[in-house]
């Protein structure tokens, strides 16, 4: 018993005290059994003495029981240590003896093992590394105490838009089965499609800021010529009400059904690998020629803010892009333009039909001819003359009238058909002939051509019908020539036709963000989304786009999606050991895979290697950001150096 006292005398004295005290309470406790209080007695005791001296100062104890607990885990970890490698001593005493495979022992060592896709993620993420669409993302819309910012979402979902398109709610799925989880460093379940909408809706209020900041690092980075682009219109379809939608809304657009809501999208595309450079989302029911003065005034602004200069500039585009208005516009902004013109004015159709092919000089292809000529616009007291050229293109007049003759054929077949029907029910008058025949011209593409006439003679009914040779001769005339309009006086004939046949080139990307992207159907039900989705859309079709024109660049005739395709098999084993260690191995890797990746590595060593310089000379020197690093390594991430390097 541990005393507070150190003088013998006072442990005494307290005892006796207490000693007193515990007689004194049992003494009025036997002769006073009805008192209700029992006497107390308080002993003072001087400061800093414990009047209780035979409770213990430290709990020696339980510090005891913490100390045993602690060794006790210490020495079983050190055992488990032990144990294991006197196994892994004695498998390998066994293996050196020729009596264990080593393959035994590895899988004895292995706790679990994954398969992991890879494909052509490397190469993509490259690409969107150089662009810093993931830096610029982020320092647009921060994420706060999020677990996953905005721009590692954006970034998966453009990569499994390039990959494996997938719905939202099928993204975390495709993610767990590639080698972004541990690129990144994130787990799937944190890109549920709650979290992906969540990062749409964000980047809608950001969305024209970021894509001209990636814009930038492209015409930086890959030396884009900018002076001759591409604008066109494509609609895409969408599921659902939408009722309170500003984008989805009914209208016209080719190749779209006309009972379904759908988005426009209007784009500037450049001649140089037809990469996009702008885009704006339209209504469904905006007019494609609503759309270009709008697109003109963006233009302007997006040469003005990288410093190049509007004269250098031809804008090409289809027979929606011009009208009277849109030809003193076009003057207005300072812009050259190439565009066909769709002759609905007598003046127009007459400078159309005018010249005759014999009178046409060859355009420098084969089969194409053409005609020189003045046009002239009117608008609101305005007068302005460009340059035309009537084009004849043979191949295209052969098609049309390829297609004439099936229709024809198919009409006539149609309207034996009636005839052998004369006398059977709904075909006993002339009358009802008649309209039956007329209803067969009507549907056919070459009825109006087609006159047709049910007589009655000597109570037989007829049917006869004729082709309109003045209406065919007229029509034929018109076969395979179109007028193309521009104002731009330094073209000549052959420059006109040989540009304005390059603006497939921009059709071709909208086929790959239907096909390949899948950016159709949308089934997104909220304008802010779908915004958003549309700039992952365009970030993924800039990709596309960019290593397509770099691989044609370095003389390889692949598309991205062969790319895509070729590099698909390519998986990582990830062998996790009861240790705690993971080894990461690449699949074996074919021989035209592995040229391909060293074509792709040489590829991306030279993009990031190259000084970015502009494609124009008047252009700005790249921004610099503040406090961002930039990467400049051949290989960007370490996974894509030793990818590459494999």
């Amino acid at each position: 018993m541990n005393a507070t006292t150190k003088s013998r005398f006072r442990q005494v004295l307290v005892w006796l005290v207490w000693l007193l005290v515990v007689l004194a309470t049992l003494r009025s406790a036997v002769l006073t059994p009805a008192v209700a209080e029992p006497l107390v007695a308080v002993a003072a005791c001087p400061p800093g003495h414990d009047p209780f001296p035979w409770r213990p100062r430290f709990r020696w104890r339980k510090w005891a029981l913490l100390r045993y607990q602690a060794w006790q885990r210490r020495f079983r970890r050190v055992r488990a240590i032990y144990q294991r490698a006197v196994w892994t001593a004695r498998l390998a005493r066994l293996a050196l003896a020729g009596a264990l495979p080593l393959a035994a022992i590895v899988d004895w060592l292995t706790r679990a093992q994954l398969r992991r896709q890879l494909g052509a993620l490397p190469v993509l993420y490259a690409f969107l590394d150089m662009l810093q669409v993931r830096a610029i993302i982020n320092r647009h819309c921060p994420s706060g105490r999020a677990d996953v910012d905005h721009g590692t979402v954006a970034l998966v979902l453009v990569l499994n838009r390039l990959t494996a398109p997938r719905p939202l709610y099928r993204v975390a799925d495709w993610l767990a089965q590639t080698t972004l989880t541990a690129v990144l460093g994130v787990p799937a379940v944190r890109f549920n499609d709650d979290r992906l909408g969540r990062t749409l809706e964000v980047l809608t209020a950001h969305a024209e800021v970021i894509w001209q900041e990636v814009v930038q690092q492209a015409l930086l980075r890959f030396d884009l010529d900018v002076r001759f682009l591409f604008y066109d219109l494509v609609a895409f379809v969408v599921h659902g009400e939408y009722e309170k939608s500003a984008l989805a809304d009914f209208g016209f657009a080719h190749n779209t059904p006309m009972g379904k809501r759908k988005i426009k999208l209007g784009v500037t595309a450049t001649g140089d690998g037809d990469v996009p450079l702008d885009y704006r989302p339209w209504s469904g029911r905006a007019a494609d020629t609503a759309t270009v003065q709008e697109n003109l005034e963006r233009l302007r602004r997006l040469l003005e803010r990288h410093g190049y200069p509007t004269d250098l500039v031809l804008l090409t585009g289809d027979r929606a892009n011009l009208n009277d208005e849109l030809a003193l516009a076009y003057e207005a902004h300072g812009i050259h333009y190439l565009v066909g013109l769709e002759a609905r004015r007598r003046e127009h159709r007459a400078l159309l039909l005018a010249p005759e092919e014999g009178e046409c000089q060859p355009l420098g292809e084969e089969g194409y001819v053409g005609h020189t000529c003045q046009v002239v616009f009117k608008y609101r007291g305005q007068t302005v003359v460009h340059h035309g050229l009537v084009v004849i293109s043979r191949p295209m007049q052969q098609a049309l009238r390829d297609t004439r003759t099936g229709h024809f054929q198919a009409l006539e077949e149609s309207l034996i058909k009636v005839r052998q029907q004369i006398g059977q029910r709904r075909h006993r008058t002339a009358a009802q002939v008649q309209r039956r025949a007329a209803t067969c011209c009507r549907r056919s593409a070459v009825g109006h051509l087609v006159q047709v006439q049910a007589t009655e003679e000597n109570g037989q009914i007829i049917l006869r019908w004729t082709v309109d040779q003045e209406k065919l001769q007229a029509e034929e005339r018109r076969d395979g020539r179109y007028l193309l309009v521009t104002n731009d006086p330094n073209l000549s004939p052959a420059q006109m036709l040989a540009r304005y046949r390059q603006k497939d080139g921009l059709e071709k990307r909208f086929r790959v963000c239907k096909q390949e992207l899948r950016v159709s159907p949308i089934y997104l039900h909220k304008d802010e989304r779908i915004t958003g989705m549309l700039l992952i859309h365009m970030l993924a079709l800039l990709t596309y786009s960019l290593l397509e024109r770099q691989v044609h660049r370095h003389g390889l005739a692949l598309t991205t999606r062969r790319i895509i395709t070729a590099l698909e098999d390519l998986t990582v084993i990830e062998t996790h050991c009861w240790d705690g260690s993971v080894l990461a191995r690449l699949t074996p890797v074919s021989a035209d895979q592995a040229q391909l990746l060293v074509a792709l590595a040489e590829i991306i060593a030279q993009i990031r290697w190259s000084q970015p310089r502009p494609a124009l000379v008047e252009a700005p020197a790249a921004p610099v950001v503040p406090g961002q690093a930039q990467d400049l390594s051949p290989g960007g991430a370490p996974w894509v150096r030793l990818l590459l390097a494999a």
